[in-house]
C-alpha cells in the first residue's frame, strides 16, 4: 500500500512552516488553520528532528501528531533545512557532497524524513539534489546523486511513502530539463516533483501551466509565491511578475488532487499577517477551480 492521500480529489492550499520560523509548531498549525488552509508543510529543523539521532523520529512523529491533532490538515514532509546537518554551511552536505560519510549524513536525514512522513500518512517527502562542494565533473555528480537518490528510494518504498525531487535555482538539479533527466534515468513509481512555479518563472524555464499538463501524473507537490525573472526572491503575491491565472487554469485541467503550498521562507517576521494576505490573495483561484460552476464552464466549453 501506499501511503499519502493519493487518492484525494480537491486541490488543498497549504503553507510551509519555513515562513513560520519563530513560531512553535502547534501554534502555527492552529493560526494555519484559523486562516483557512487546508494543509501544511513541515520543514524539519533541529527542534523536530536532530539527525542522524534517528532515535529522534518518534518524538518528531508525537509534536506532528499533536500539533495536528483535529485539525483534519493534509501534510507534506519538507527536507530544506537551511543549517540542520552542518552549522557553517547551509543545506550541506548533499547527495551529490564529495565525501562519502557526508552523503550518508544527508541519505540518514532523507530516511528519518521518511520514516516521519510514513508514521503520519503524509503526501509526499519533498527534497532536492542540492550543491556540490567539490570540482567534479557533471558525470560523477550525476552518480552521486543516482546512488543516494536509489537508496532514499529503497527505504521509501519499504515504508510506501512518495517522493517529490524539486529543481531549485542554483543546485545540480535546477531546471524541468533537468528534472526530465533524472526520471528517464532513474525511473521509479514513488519518485514525482515537487514543482515551484516560482523557481519556473524566475529562470524562465518554460511555460508553468504546460509543465503541470505534461507532468500531472508525477505531479506530488506544489510551491507557489510571486517571483521575478532572473531573480531567484520569493515575493509576497503581487509584488512580482507571476501571472496565476493559467497555473490555477492548468491545476484545474488535469483534476490536480495535491496540496499547493505558500513558500515565503524570509517572511517570519511577520508571519500571520503574510499568510494572511497569501490566502486572501490566492482565495478567487481556488474558488475558481473549486466551484461546480467552473467545473460547468470547463465541460462545455
Amino acid at each position: 500500500m501506499i501511503y499519502g492521500r493519493t487518492n484525494c480529489s480537491a486541490l488543498a492550499l497549504g503553507y510551509n512552516t519555513n515562513g513560520m520560523a519563530y513560531h512553535r509548531l502547534a501554534d502555527a498549525v492552529d493560526v494555519l488553520d484559523e486562516i483557512g488552509y487546508r494543509a501544511v508543510a513541515t520543514t524539519l529543523e533541529s527542534e523536530h528532528l536532530d539527525p542522524p539521532n534517528r532515535h529522534g523520529v518518534a518524538r518528531c512523529t508525537g509534536m506532528l501528531r499533536a500539533a495536528l491533532d483535529k485539525r483534519n490538515l493534509r501534510v507534506t514532509i519538507e527536507t530544506g533545512s537551511r543549517f540542520l546537518l552542518d552549522p557553517r554551511r547551509k543545506h550541506q552536505p548533499t547527495l551529490i557532497s564529495a565525501n562519502r560519510a557526508d552523503r550518508d549524513l544527508r541519505i540518514g536525514f532523507l530516511k528519518a524524513a521518511v520514516d516521519v512522513a510514513s508514521s503520519i500518512d503524509a503526501d509526499c517527502v519533498s527534497l532536492w539534489s542540492g550543491t556540490a562542494d567539490d570540482a567534479a565533473n557533471s558525470e560523477r555528480l550525476w552518480d552521486r546523486l543516482i546512488d543516494g537518490l536509489s537508496e532514499v528510494l529503497r527505504h521509501a518504498e519499504s515504508c510506501g511513502v512518495r517522493i517529490a525531487f524539486e529543481p531549485e535555482p542554483g543546485m545540480f538539479i535546477s531546471t524541468m530539463s533537468d528534472f526530465d533527466k533524472l526520471t528517464r534515468t532513474l525511473d521509479h513509481p514513488l519518485l514525482g516533483l515537487t514543482l515551484d512555479t516560482g523557481h519556473v518563472w524566475c529562470l524562465d524555464d518554460g511555460d508553468v501551466a504546460e509543465h503541470i499538463r505534461q507532468w500531472s501524473a508525477r505531479l506530488w507537490n506544489v510551491h507557489i509565491e510571486d517571483m521575478n525573472k532572473g531573480r531567484h526572491e520569493h515575493l509576497m503575491f503581487g509584488e512580482g511578475e507571476v501571472d496565476f491565472e493559467p497555473i490555477f487554469a492548468a491545476l484545474r485541467d488535469v483534476a490536480y488532487g495535491g496540496t499547493v503550498h505558500v513558500e515565503l521562507s524570509r517572511h517570519s517576521h511577520n508571519a500571520v499577517e503574510t499568510a494572511r494576505r497569501a490566502y486572501d490573495f490566492l482565495q478567487p483561484y481556488l474558488t475558481r477551480v473549486d466551484t461546480p460552476d467552473a467545473v460547468s464552464r470547463e465541460t462545455n466549453a
